[in-house]
């Protein structure tokens, strides 16, 4: 099988995982709004700095990257 049918199939399976997860938590998961996450609200705008939750997605998508480069 070539590599990149491997990468297709694996990133398949995790979306599909992911998208039972949102399903079944009723899209509370709550990326977004976790602590360290900086929102700034005036008058007519809003600043919104999803630090927290940058930092988790990366790291989550890492560790599937490294996952990804054990198993072949």
């Amino acid at each position: 099988m070539l590599p990149i049918a491997k990468i297709l199939i694996v990133s398949g399976v995790l979306l599909i995982i992911s998208g039972v997860i949102w399903h079944f938590s009723d899209g509370n998961i709550p990326l977004g709004r976790l602590p360290g996450d900086i929102k700034i609200e005036g008058q007519n705008s809003t600043i919104y700095i999803p630090i927290t939750t940058c930092l988790i997605v990366s790291a989550v998508i890492g560790l599937v990257q490294y996952l990804i480069r054990m198993w072949k």
